[in-house]
């Protein structure tokens, strides 16, 4: 397969990571979260990273059969006198848009996560608080109606 032909099956790959990105920062925006959603997309982006990772290893299989070395250098320099120098600095720019996209939802996720521990931590500190014990009885002394009156 040629290089051309391999950079732009990652650049429609990526395409579509940076789709799912933007649908899971929605999702992770939006004020409910919808776990299944979320799930979903996850298990999409792992697919569609293993097909990355595939595409990459072909072209980098390609890059060192054609002599080139297998750095950056040897990459740009195989791309542009394989003529797809502008193919692949898209390739790159993409692929830099994805981790700054994914890195965004992992920080949208973290605070997520903070957030609901937050939550949590606060809603024990008010069931501690309870006058109730387990069997139902308060757990404040008896409170007796005052009929002196």
């Amino acid at each position: 397969m040629s290089l051309y032909r391999l950079l732009e099956e990652q650049r429609s790959r990526l395409t579509t990571l940076i789709q799912l990105l933007e649908h899971e920062q929605e999702q992770l925006l939006d004020g409910t979260i919808d776990g299944a959603r979320l799930e979903k997309i996850a298990q999409d982006k792992f697919r569609l990273l293993l097909s990355l990772e595939e595409t990459e290893g072909n072209r980098a299989r390609v890059q060192r059969k054609l002599g080139y070395s297998d750095d950056a250098s040897g990459a740009r320099q195989a791309a542009e006198e394989a003529g797809c120098l502008k193919q692949w600095q898209a390739t790159l720019d993409m692929a830099a848009d994805t981790a700054r996209l994914n890195e965004r939802n992992g920080r949208l996720i973290g605070l997520r996560m903070t957030h609901n521990q937050q939550m949590l931590n606060y809603i024990h500190r008010i069931a501690e608080k309870s006058v109730y014990a387990p069997d139902g009885r308060t757990t404040t002394g008896q409170r007796r109606l005052n009929t002196s009156a």
